[in-house]
């Protein structure tokens, strides 16, 4: 998964933009007590261990 894939994927859940730093982005949607950090670096892949540990941190089940 391209980390571009990965951000329209938390979009598509309800996760918004919350902060931005540089290539370094925050999301977070009502009632979801923690922001999730994304390092966005564009068309680059996305380590596997790395999405896990969003989607989970996300409350996502890989698709």
């Amino acid at each position: 998964m391209r980390f571009n894939e990965l951000i329209r994927l938390l979009e598509e859940n309800g996760f918004t933009l919350v902060k931005q730093k540089g290539s370094v982005r925050y999301y977070g949607k009502p009632g979801w007590a923690k922001l999730l950090r994304v390092d966005d670096h564009g068309a680059k892949e996305v380590p596997t261990g790395t999405c896990h540990a969003i989607l989970k941190a996300a409350g996502i089940q890989k698709l």
